[in-house]
């Protein structure tokens, strides 16, 4: 935490106007470029919405639950690249952003978070609607302010912007006392910005040119190379520079779940996910690989399941612009840390045009893709969610924003949606949110307005942020809101059939809304389909409308999500399911 005071700006524009604190935060957050504030008022930051009030060039947009905000704070950040913004008042509502802010944290996503808190002489007396917001969050914020001079304000709003969206990124609080809210100043806007033991990597860091040079070399004297991918690149707008690897040295590569639209899915070397859900010719990929090249990855324990047998014949190098994430998990034998984005166009630049293509290696490896393939079994009757995923994908040419809950059909979306560019998928990775999905979908579409945004749900995460539909009514913003609904608590009940032996325990959903009259009640459109050709009617129709349109598509309870690695097991272990391998012709 950074508890403010006194004056270090370098250069300042702005100079002898006087302005309440309120009116200094939406003038340096509209000199920021902020394109839209997602919150929720309360007593301690009513002076910032009364300044809204006379400020018809600043958008905020009023959800119905600060949970709500932060998501759609998150969405928006996530598919446009810009640092995402939400505000909230004291206590329960600065409590309230607590899950979104660890989302945020875990998978490196900007956000400036700003909190209201009680007047500064009543900080520390259990005074109403008073918590320590700055204390709670302390573990899941890349850095936090307590504002306590108005006169730093537009100063410590600056710097939070740059500390988000620098280095590693992630989310920032700023918390501001309402007496300073209300205090008058002389405003004093800061040209550039220097903090105090904080100098990112792409300023600082020099890139090991030895490394570089090492891994070259490696990647030369390999048979078996293989690329895995996370996010990391598509947060450093690397997706170019891999893509000129991959096809220079004809390296295969796998992408985690975050990393998916990083290379376009039809890529002949792009071999699927990686993992417990991943595909089989991933998996096999690294457990037969002599050369692994991580990029902006943190070997998170789904990709890699059991350490002792992950990627067990592989030299391992890693790149990554945390020096933290080097070795933390994985023995790494050339590291190179770095922008994932300035390491592979060094990289590039240090390998002939004439490298060889490992030829044999991605035959093999082409031969697993196909021959075991994701495929399911579908009919006339019954509606398969890999079906209505995959009616998407061909409806949208995978040009559309996707964004997910968390479950089952997080996963066959991941697996059967072909993404086709970077920051198309918006899901959380790290933290695994329930409610993620829809409000993230609503920020995706405010930061993305003529692209198409579809947020794909299970029945049980739609209900926690389902009040959010009232936002999409009024105005009008026309995210087309999937539901799989299998009147389950989907991957849960997966678990305890494979790993608990069918002992069912707390997951039956019966007694759910009807999520077509929800929707109505909400003044959205709301369609059902239960068979493959209603599927394709409804969709249309949800196409075809302008507006917002929730489709409750009825799947079956029993269908599980292969392949599948059970937990505490090894690559080597997938379960592959009934209709994945082999020669087996059709889905």
């Amino acid at each position: 935490m950074n508890i403010i005071s006194g004056n270090r700006h370098s250069s300042v524009k702005g100079a002898g106007e006087m302005l309440s604190g309120s009116d200094i935060l939406l003038r340096t957050l509209l000199a920021e470029g902020v394109e839209c504030v997602f919150g929720y008022p309360g007593g301690a930051v009513l002076y910032i919405y009364d300044a809204m009030h006379d400020n018809p060039e600043f958008r905020h947009l009023l959800t119905r639950h600060e949970q709500g905000a932060i998501h759609a704070a998150d969405g928006y950040a996530r598919s446009t690249g810009k640092t995402g913004v939400v505000m909230a008042t004291s206590g329960p509502g600065a409590a309230n952003l607590v899950t979104g802010i660890a989302t945020a944290y875990m998978d490196s996503v900007p956000l400036v978070v700003i909190t209201g808190n009680v007047s500064s002489d009543l900080i520390g007396t259990d005074s109403f609607q008073e918590v320590d917001i700055v204390g709670i969050t302390q573990p899941i914020t890349k850095h936090s302010y307590l504002v306590q001079q108005v006169s730093d304000l537009a100063r410590t709003i600056k710097e939070a912007f740059h500390i988000a969206a620098t280095g590693r990124k992630g989310p920032v609080l700023i918390d501001i006392p309402k007496d300073i809210s209300a205090a008058m100043t002389e405003f004093i806007l800061p040209d550039q910005v220097s903090v105090p033991g904080y100098t990112t990597e792409l300023e600082s860091l020099t890139v090991d040119q030895d490394a570089v040079v090492r891994l070259a070399s490696a990647l030369k004297d390999s048979k078996k190379p293989l690329l895995l991918v996370g996010g990391g690149v598509i947060q450093a707008e690397g997706s170019e520079a891999l893509l000129g690897f991959v096809e220079r040295t004809g390296t295969p590569v796998t992408t985690t779940l975050l990393g998916l639209g990083v290379i376009p899915a039809e890529h002949e070397l792009w071999l699927g996910m990686p993992g417990m859900h991943g595909t089989y010719a991933a998996n096999q990929a690294l457990l037969q690989c002599d050369l692994l090249i991580a990029v902006g990855v943190r070997f998170d324990d789904r990709v890699t399941m059991r350490l002792d047998s992950f990627a067990p014949q592989a030299k391992v190098a890693h790149i990554d612009i945390d020096a933290a994430e080097i070795a933390k998990l994985v023995p790494t034998a050339i590291s190179i840390i770095g922008d994932a984005k300035v390491v592979l166009e060094q990289l590039n630049r240090s390998i002939p045009a004439d490298n060889v293509e490992k030829k044999e290696w991605t035959d093999k490896l082409q031969k697993l893709k196909t021959d075991y393939r994701l495929r399911f079994k579908s009919s006339d009757k019954e509606l398969k969610p890999q079906y209505v995923i995959e009616m998407i994908s061909r409806t949208t040419g995978g040009e559309a924003i996707i964004t997910t809950d968390v479950g089952q059909h997080q996963m066959w979306t991941a697996q059967y949606y072909q993404f086709r560019k970077p920051r198309s998928l918006i899901t959380s990775g790290g933290l695994g949110t329930m409610g993620f999905g829809f409000p993230s979908a609503i920020g995706a579409q405010i930061g993305n307005p003529n692209t198409t945004v579809i947020s794909v749900n299970g029945d049980g995460g739609i209900q926690m942020c389902s009040q959010e539909l009232a936002i999409c009514s009024i105005h009008n913003i026309p995210v087309k809101i999937i539901i799989l609904n299998n009147r389950t608590l989907g991957m849960i009940r997966q678990w305890q059939e494979l790993v608990y032996e069918g002992r069912y325990s707390h997951i039956d959903l019966s007694g759910s809304p009807d999520f077509v009259k929800l929707a109505e009640a909400y003044g959205v459109k709301g369609l059902r389909a239960e068979t493959p050709a209603q599927a394709e009617s409804v969709w249309q129709e949800a196409l075809s409308t302008e507006g917002p349109v929730l489709i409750d598509f009825i799947i079956p309870r029993d269908e599980l999500v292969y392949p599948m690695i059970p937990q505490g097991k090894g690559l080597q272990d997938i379960i592959l399911g009934p209709d994945i391998g082999g020669e087996t012709d059709g889905k």
